[in-house]
C-alpha cells in the first residue's frame, strides 16, 4: 500500500511539474509552430453577422483554427480543470478570452457570463463534446444557449493534412510543422425563442451532422484521411 500511494504522488507531482512547464513553454511553442502552418478558409467567416454569435468545433480540433482569429473578442467556454489551467494559459496567450464553467462545476456562472459577452456582440466559442466526451457527442446545451439568448450558432469544421494525436478520448489533433490546415465555416443555424424540445433535438442534431460535414469537407479539400 505505501508504495503505491508513493507511485501516485510521483505521478502527481510529475503533472504538477509538467503543466507548470506548459503553461509557460506550450504557448510560445504552438505560436512558432503555427506560423508554419498554411492555413485555407472555406465558406463564410461570420463577421458579417450584425450582433454576438457562437461557434461549436470539436474538442479535439481547437488547436487547428485557434492561430488564426486570436485578438477579437471571441471568448472560449473551458472547464474548470488541470487540464483547462492548461487550455487557459494558451488561449489567453493567443488573444481569446475565457468562460470558466461546465455542466457540473460553476455552469449557472459560465452561462451568466456567456450571455453577457453575448449582448455585448461577442463571440462564445463551444466544444459540445467536451470536457469529458465521448469524441463528437452532442447535447442539447449549444441549440438550449441559442433558443434562450436569440444569437445563432455557427459551425466550424476543421481539418489538416498530418498531424500528431494524443492517445486522449478526443484524439487531440496537434497539426505538424508546415501543415495545410483547412477551417471550414458552415450556415449559421437561429433556434426559435418558443422551439420546443423536438425542435431543439433536431438542431442539435442539424450542429452535428453540419460539424461531420465540415470536417469531411476539409479533409477532402487537403487530400487528407477523415477522422470522424
Amino acid at each position: 500500500m505505501g508504495a503505491l500511494l508513493s507511485r501516485r504522488k510521483m505521478r502527481i507531482a510529475r503533472r504538477a511539474v509538467g503543466g507548470a512547464v506548459l503553461r509557460w513553454v506550450g504557448p510560445g511553442v504552438m505560436r512558432a509552430l503555427s506560423r508554419s502552418w498554411r492555413t485555407e478558409v472555406l465558406g463564410a467567416e461570420p463577421f458579417a453577422l450584425e450582433s454576438g454569435f457562437m461557434i461549436c468545433l470539436w474538442h479535439g480540433s481547437m488547436i487547428v483554427g485557434m492561430h488564426e482569429y486570436g485578438h477579437r473578442a471571441w471568448n472560449v467556454l473551458v472547464s474548470p480543470s488541470d487540464d483547462g489551467d492548461l487550455s487557459e494559459s494558451l488561449l489567453r496567450r493567443f488573444g481569446y478570452g475565457v468562460i470558466r464553467g461546465s455542466a457540473s462545476r460553476g455552469g449557472a456562472r459560465a452561462v451568466r457570463d456567456m450571455l453577457e459577452r453575448l449582448q455585448r456582440g461577442e463571440c462564445v466559442i463551444l466544444t459540445p463534446d467536451g470536457p469529458r466526451g465521448p469524441r463528437h457527442s452532442m447535447n442539447p446545451g449549444v441549440a438550449w444557449m441559442s433558443r434562450a439568448t436569440g444569437h445563432p450558432v455557427v459551425p466550424l469544421g476543421l481539418a489538416c493534412d498530418r498531424a500528431w494525436h494524443l492517445s486522449s478520448w478526443d484524439r487531440f489533433t496537434i497539426p505538424k510543422p508546415g501543415a495545410r490546415v483547412a477551417l471550414v465555416w458552415g450556415e449559421p443555424v437561429h433556434v426559435s425563442r418558443d422551439a420546443g424540445p423536438e425542435e431543439l433535438e433536431r438542431a442539435t442534431h442539424r450542429l452535428r451532422e453540419a460539424m461531420l460535414e465540415l470536417e469531411r469537407r476539409g479533409c477532402q479539400r487537403l487530400g487528407a484521411e477523415a477522422r470522424t
